[in-house]
């Protein structure tokens, strides 16, 4: 039997509970799930790419599953190929979401057939959830607990206070 291998790609900057839910549910689906940490040109990430798995494998450690974390800088239908994936995992918030997400699956299909996307739903919870809302309420010294762990909230906090002092 060959193992069924899932990729989560994403920037994971930073990563939020709507990330978790969708990493958690998505170990269950597959025998290994990789989690791919890529960068974003229209992005301005606020942590490296070295920084962001560090945290993504440490918030992923009591997750049951073969769970691995992996930086990628190509296609991810290249880097799906590479992990020997079957399925791209990829989470839903909103109708918006939807459409980016189906022209995405729509391309990525032609560019590799072999490969399905699958779509998990964000727990309705989680939602409104957003790496880049998460960043601006943290710049203006908002409350992020609620959408990431305590881990994160404090080293979202810190990197906001060491911008600060670069920016004055």
């Amino acid at each position: 039997m060959t193992e069924r291998i899932g990729v989560y790609p994403g920037t994971f900057d930073p990563v939020t509970l709507g990330h978790m839910d969708i990493i958690r549910r998505g170990a269950k689906l597959v025998d290994r799930l990789v989690i791919g940490v890529t960068t974003n040109p229209s992005k301005s990430p606020m942590f490296t790419i070295d920084e962001r798995m560090a945290i993504v494998r440490r918030e992923v450690a009591d997750i049951a599953g073969a769970i691995d974390v992996v930086a990628f800088d190509s296609l991810l239908m290249d880097f799906a190929e590479r992990e020997g994936a079957k399925v791209i995992i990829r989470g839903l918030r909103a109708v918006a979401d939807f459409e980016y997400e189906y022209q995405m699956a729509g391309m990525n299909q032609q560019i590799n057939p072999r490969v399905e996307t699958v779509f998990l739903m964000a727990d309705v919870a989680l939602q409104p959830i957003a790496s880049r809302l998460v960043k601006e309420i943290a710049m203006f010294g908002g409350p992020i607990g609620r959408f990431v762990t305590p881990a994160v909230c404090e080293e979202v906090v810190a990197r906001v206070e060491v911008m600060g002092r670069r920016g004055s």
